[in-house]
């Protein structure tokens, strides 16, 4: 056999085999297309993020939605902590870089659409719950079952001793009470010092703007009586500290809520079960504790919202 007709069939032979891998991988990539259409459609291996502010509570909320998630579904989640505000955790949610959030009622207050300025707790969470459907396609669940937001505070031992439960009991001592209070506060107008004093007909005696992370140990201290405080900070356990019921309700309601994009619900309906034991159960005491055990303790964030999810049964590995 020449040369020519060896080459030529050598060739044809070539041509032959690489004619029959390509007819072998044909129904192989058919399969692979399909799968993979398959567990997008399915949820499989498919992915959230979860975005969290920067204070410690909202990073326990968000790693017990994760656990819970990733225990009960076939999806996984990526927790993105420290966004510098709510606002910002919004527009990320709005540019679909985040999904997920907990979020609180108060938010309303932040001129994000028309509202009626009402304080009533039930009718701020409807406003909420409604606004953030309309204008930007959220659900906003039903809240945690705490709030976070301003609370006047003093120490245990002078509330026992006075009787001091709610803002108005102060009245009748409050001209040889000395006041820490963060420094903006004092300056503000509409929601500020000055409203206050008007609603509650109350000025203190003395009174001394300062950071609002030194307000605690201030008034721990005796430094100062009374101070503005937040609502679920772990240093009201840490320093023994007894918060005073906003009896006029002066401050808006800030309460917890998960909330999420609609179109991730759409896809997803099963995240709503999963996260909804939580709904109701986690109260202003729980969540100091949870963030005692994180900001004073310094255990991990995902290390308490584990230990408390197992405490109450809700994880199912």
């Amino acid at each position: 056999m020449s040369n020519n007709n060896r080459r030529r069939r050598a060739r044809r032979n070539k041509e032959g085999v690489m004619k029959l891998i390509k007819l072998k991988w044909i129904p192989m990539l058919v399969c692979m297309i399909a799968l993979a259409a398959f567990n997008s459609a399915c949820g499989i291996k498919s992915e959230i993020t979860i975005g969290t502010q920067t204070y410690t509570e909202t990073k326990i909320i968000a790693e017990m939605y994760k656990a819970l998630i990733e225990d009960q579904t076939n999806l996984k989640v990526n927790i993105i902590p420290d966004l510098a505000s709510s606002s910002l955790v919004i527009n990320a949610m709005k540019r679909n870089d985040v999904q997920m959030a907990t979020l609180y009622t108060g938010e309303i207050f932040n001129n994000h659409f028309p509202i009626s300025g009402t304080k009533e707790r039930a009718k701020v969470l409807k406003e909420a719950q409604d606004g953030f459907l309309e204008h930007f396609g959220f659900i906003w669940m039903n809240p945690l079952g705490f709030e976070n937001t301003y609370a006047f505070t003093i120490r245990k031992d002078l509330s026992e001793s006075n009787g001091y439960t709610k803002i108005s009991d102060v009245k009748q001592d409050m001209t040889n009470m000395k006041l820490g209070v963060d420094t903006t506060w004092l300056e503000r107008n509409t929601d500020g010092y000055p409203a206050f004093s008007k609603v509650y007909d109350i000025k203190f005696g003395q009174v001394f703007p300062m950071e609002i992370s030194l307000v605690y140990s201030a008034v721990a201290n005796e430094q100062v009586d009374i101070v503005l405080a937040y609502s679920t900070d772990s240093r009201l356990k840490a320093y023994q500290l007894q918060t005073l019921q906003d009896d006029k309700q002066f401050f808006p309601p800030y309460d917890a809520s998960p909330v999420l994009r609609s179109d991730l619900l759409k896809e997803h309906p099963e995240i709503q079960d999963t996260v909804a034991p939580l709904i109701g159960h986690l109260d202003a005491d729980t969540m100091i504790s949870l963030n005692y055990q994180v900001d004073i303790e310094k255990k991990s964030e995902r290390e308490v919202a584990i230990t408390y999810l197992k405490e109450q049964g809700l994880l199912k590995s």
